[in-house]
């Protein structure tokens, strides 16, 4: 909801405002590839996972992969959480139209997939980044060249890539 004001006050000023859930290439790729495959197939659910002190859930890359799926069609398998029995909180949190699981735990470095899954086939679109700052240091410096080719605000590195 803060967006569409970014937005309009981005557009006012004559100036772009770049926001993403994860300045890794390697994320902004996870992104792209899990968009195209939601064009495909339908049934999709996000996994993230980090360690324990982790304190935000589901991480920036998780809900912004859901947002960005749920753009592309709703899931037309899973039976809807309301019409489930039992403790329907095991089944995660609905972002959009699609379930997010948040795995936070000693032993986990950060990662993010969307599975996808069909009629006796499954596709797992991951992303794996380790502690250090390198992974994010490359989007960064794309994101600052080409913020100043647009105006607005733009959502997602995998928008910038080529």
């Amino acid at each position: 909801e803060d967006f569409a004001e970014i937005e309009k006050l981005a557009l006012a000023k004559g100036l772009c405002v770049f926001a993403s859930g994860n300045y890794s290439i390697t994320a902004a790729l996870m992104t792209r590839f899990a968009l195209m495959a939601a064009k495909h197939v339908a049934d999709v659910e996000v996994i993230d996972y980090a360690s324990a002190k982790k304190p935000d859930t589901p991480s920036g890359t998780g809900r912004e992969l859901a947002e960005r799926l749920s753009a592309i069609r709703k899931p037309s398998n899973a039976k809807p959480v309301n019409e489930l029995s039992g403790a329907r909180e095991t089944r995660g949190a609905t972002i959009g139209s699609v379930q997010v699981h948040s795995v936070r735990m000693p032993g986990y470095l950060l990662s993010c997939e969307a599975v996808f899954g069909a009629p006796d086939e499954r596709l797992v679109i991951r992303h794996d980044a380790g502690t250090s700052a390198a992974p994010y240091v490359s989007g960064t410096l794309l994101a600052a060249r080409r913020v100043r080719e647009t105006k607005g605000l733009r959502r997602g590195l995998d928008q910038l890539l080529d």
